[in-house]
């Protein structure tokens, strides 16, 4: 349980130092009167609901075993919904910031940052309401569901680590880029901000891999399975 508690402490840490570093360095919060402390709510809010909630909901599934299974899948759910609120408002920060910049609006989605986060949340929002819609609305119909049910899993868990990794990749360009515009030619003197982003960069990186090891280890694996009857004439 060691990897469970280092992950825990790496997701956790991401969420720190994200907030860390906009506090110290960045100015803070404001909402719509400051456009550019506005923006500061974006990285903490895509960090806290990509990589914290979404993470420990990837790990709750992956190692809470000692519960009933309908149990794991409410909590699985109940945290990558609390990362929903996050991810709307950090997008709309973003979306002020930049169209209410007073020397002019800067122009949206034409960075790979952006790109890799509109796929990310596009991935986000289809697997949180075809797993809603699978694993909870038609446990009503345990019966008759079951295979179909089964079917998806594999295809729910890809798509789930893709989401994820996707998303720790997203938030690394998005890093870089706000490195290069905010440091300019400080960046490659390492300062203490520097140091602070590549540290985040880091310990994100750490996390995306102790999560991707969790998973695909066996030991973590649920062990319970379907049975499926067919009565023949």
């Amino acid at each position: 349980m060691l990897v469970v508690v280092l992950a825990s402490l790496l997701l956790l840490g991401s969420l720190t130092i994200t907030l860390f570093w906009v506090l110290y360095y960045r100015g803070g919060f404001t909402w719509t009167e400051d456009p550019k402390h506005q923006f500061n709510l974006h990285p903490v809010l895509m960090v806290a609901g990509f990589i914290t909630f979404s993470g420990f909901s990837i790990l709750l599934y992956r190692v809470c075993r000692c519960c009933r299974r309908i149990y794991v899948k409410l909590f699985h759910t109940i945290f990558h919904a609390l990362a929903i609120p996050c991810i709307v408002v950090g997008f709309i920060a973003v979306l002020d910031s930049h169209n209410l910049n007073p020397a002019g609006a800067i122009p949206n989605f034409y960075s790979l940052h952006s790109w890799m986060g509109l796929v990310t949340m596009g991935l986000f929002a289809l697997q949180f309401v075809v797993g809603f819609f699978s694993f909870l609305i038609l446990l009503c119909c345990e019966g008759a569901t079951a295979a179909f049910r089964a079917s998806l899993v594999p295809i729910h868990a890809t798509f789930g680590i893709t989401t994820f990794m996707l998303a720790v990749a997203t938030c690394l360009t998005g890093l870089t880029e706000k490195a290069f515009f905010e440091l300019g030619k400080k960046y490659s003197l390492l300062e203490e901000e520097a140091l602070i982003l590549n540290a985040l960069a880091m310990v994100l990186t750490a996390g995306a891999i102790v999560v991707a090891y969790i998973i695909m280890k066996d030991d973590f694996k649920y062990r319970g399975h379907i049975l499926i009857t067919a009565q023949g004439d």
